[in-house]
């Protein structure tokens, strides 16, 4: 799962990054990387502060709960940009807000798709590093 979200990262990652000319070309395999982890970081942050079912939420209703959780998503990966890249802050936002909220709308539309590499389930429990198969929750929780 976390190969195939870096895949959709970097097909969607020519215009926000590499050829984005703030963006060093040594540093754009990197930065991409960063845009993954940065989402990876912030859908584990919900589920491990019990926020499964916001979380679930996102993924069905996205229009309606998406907005906390991709503004999380886009500021945790300027904060890398500025940080770690060099980027001034007002680049690094742009930056930002130029790759995630489309990257987290297609992982939603593939997720409602029922595809097995981003079936909710199947996601959030490589989320929890597997320790627990939580597909029949994700599914009880879905007809709630």
């Amino acid at each position: 799962m976390f190969e195939k979200l870096f895949l959709l990262v970097k097909n969607n990652a020519k215009e926000a990054v590499i050829d984005n000319p703030v963006i060093a070309a040594k540093d754009r395999d990197a930065v991409i990387i960063e845009a993954s982890s940065s989402i990876i970081e912030v859908l584990k942050n919900q589920m491990e502060s019990g926020k499964l079912n916001d979380l679930i939420k996102f993924f069905r209703y996205s229009g309606i709960y998406g907005a906390a959780l991709t503004t999380s998503m886009v500021n945790r990966f300027a904060n890398k940009l500025n940080k770690f890249y060099g980027l001034n802050p007002e680049d690094a936002q742009a930056t930002s807000l130029q790759l995630i909220p489309g990257i987290m709308d297609q992982l939603v539309t593939q997720t409602r798709s029922g595809k097995e590499d981003f079936a909710l389930g199947t996601m959030l429990s490589n989320l929890n590093g597997n320790r627990a198969d939580l597909s029949l929750l994700v599914n009880q929780l879905m007809v709630a």
